[in-house]
């Protein structure tokens, strides 16, 4: 197989944030072409997990999202912070968006958002046995409603498309192929 990475000659970085970081990289690619100005999104990792309550509950949350201007049904989820690993973050975001606490936390896959444009990877989990023990502890600019739907009604948001996010459209998959219930 033939090698199509490219070499990157020089980043230099437009701009830095808390969420986000632009950078543009000079490259190569392998046939010598040269690439002058590639534009990288630079964003921390992710994690996000369908839950599972004890009573065998999906648990979905509902909130703003600026930049699409929507409100959007999703799963939970968040930014991994400096030194947690995947699983010490989706249950740090699990417990403070929902308030539940789950036995079982399973990675059922790592997936790119956009490997053209970003960088950063997301870690998607499976949570089950689910139990409320506290109140949402909810950052700053968050307003978040927790709902429960059965996996049916799950099945029937997604065939009607009312969940939009992408990556939670995937984890979605994943876990009800990961529990037999794709039929």
């Amino acid at each position: 197989m033939p090698d199509l990475k490219w070499e990157v000659l020089s980043s230099e970085y437009i701009h830095r944030g808390p969420w986000a970081t632009l950078r543009v990289d000079q490259c190569r690619m392998p046939d010598g072409r040269f690439v002058p100005g590639y534009y990288v999104l630079e964003y921390p990792n992710w994690v996000n997990a369908v839950a599972v309550t004890v009573d065998q509950k999906i648990i979905m949350v509902r909130q703003y999202r600026h930049a699409a201007s929507i409100v959007s049904l999703e799963i939970p989820g968040g930014v991994l912070e400096a030194g947690e690993t995947p699983e010490m973050g989706m249950r740090r975001e699990l417990l403070e968006e929902t308030g539940y606490q789950f036995d079982n936390l399973e990675l059922l896959s790592t997936i790119y958002a956009n490997p053209s444009t970003a960088d950063n990877l997301t870690y998607c989990f499976l949570a089950t046995g689910g139990i409320k023990v506290q109140e949402q502890e909810l950052d700053a600019q968050e307003e978040i409603i927790v709902e429960e739907y059965t996996i049916d009604e799950v099945k029937q948001l997604l065939a009607d498309n009312k969940i939009a996010q992408a990556l939670h459209c995937t984890t979605l998959f994943y876990a009800l192929m990961k529990l037999n219930a794709l039929a």
